[in-house]
């Protein structure tokens, strides 16, 4: 193991992964670095799962490698998965078990005390009579309770998450996420597939973004945000000026009287420049969300 190599909780190098004639992962490099909460987004098919599914030695990658903490997720799997905590899907829990034996059982897997599940226990609000009861009388949130509790209960050096809050209602999901921040500063990694771009947006330091098994981008939410695309309001104290749509990486969405609406292709700062010279009554510029830039990547071709 290198020390770059171990400066990293997540590596992998141009990894990809067939079945005949369908590619899931084409040529995905991605740098998770130890100690920081990252996201892994894309829709249904993009790729996500069959990642998950390698890195937790499921399946075999075609060509290309994946490590955990510079350890080979498939010929050195036993070191690389030594201390990881993974979500299950919370089907595939055991419907005849009681919660507090699927508990039990699971620290018993992972070999470690499960240091952790009193506070998770409070913190998801799963009480006593509901873990005395069999996981086949639980609601899907409850069971993605169970799930989440044994995945982290003994309070893994690597958490992987696969879609954490589903099912979760608002408030629960939000003391989920105080306990991943929680773990985190504790100098734990996550690393979550999630549809909810909110929550990563809340959560994450940074993200990759993968469609059609491509990786379309890995940056911190911050970048993202600066370079990607943004709308702004600009009202003027007068008509629109003319060449208001005349600086480069600047586009005249309508305007109407003394209102113009603009999108911005990356760095404001020509848009500032512009305004600048211009009679401007007021200039609204709202932050980029999350699910803007996801969905600007998903409604055209991927930009350099």
């Amino acid at each position: 193991m290198t020390a770059s190599s171990a400066s990293l909780a997540i590596a992998t190098s141009g990894l990809t992964k067939r079945y005949r004639t369908n590619t899931a992962l084409d040529g995905v490099s991605l740098a998770v670095p130890a100690g920081s909460i990252y996201g892994f987004l894309g829709p249904n098919g993009a790729g996500k799962t069959t990642t998950i599914r390698i890195l937790l030695g499921f399946i075999r990658a075609t060509s290309g490698q994946a490590t955990i903490f510079g350890h080979d997720a498939w010929s050195d799997g036993v070191s690389a998965r030594r201390d990881v905590g993974y979500l299950v899907g919370p089907d595939a829990l055991y419907p005849d078990m009681t919660g507090a034996a699927l508990l039990d059982h699971a620290a018993g897997l992972s070999g470690a005390s499960p240091v952790l599940r009193t506070l998770l226990l409070d913190a998801l609000e799963l009480g006593p009579e509901a873990l005395r009861r069999r996981l086949s009388t639980y609601s899907k949130g409850m069971r993605q309770k169970v799930a989440l509790i044994s995945a982290m209960q003994h309070d893994p050096a690597l958490l992987i998450l696969d879609e954490p809050s589903d099912g979760l209602d608002p408030l629960i999901q939000r003391n989920f996420e105080e306990v991943l921040r929680a773990s985190n500063r504790r100098g734990n990694t996550v690393f979550m597939s999630s549809h909810d771009l909110p929550e990563v947006e809340r959560v994450c330091e940074q993200v990759a973004i993968v469609r059609g098994g491509k990786l379309l981008a890995e940056e911190s939410i911050a970048d993202l945000a600066r370079i990607h695309r943004r709308q702004a309001t600009v009202l003027f104290n007068g008509p629109v000026p003319e060449r208001l749509g005349g600086a480069p990486g600047i586009r005249v969405l309508s305007t109407s009287g003394p209102r113009a609406e603009l999108e911005i292709d990356g760095e404001i700062g020509p848009l500032l420049t512009l305004l600048a010279g211009l009679d401007v009554a007021d200039l609204l510029l709202p932050p980029p969300r999350l699910e803007d830039i996801f969905m600007g990547f998903y409604g055209s071709e991927p930009r350099a």
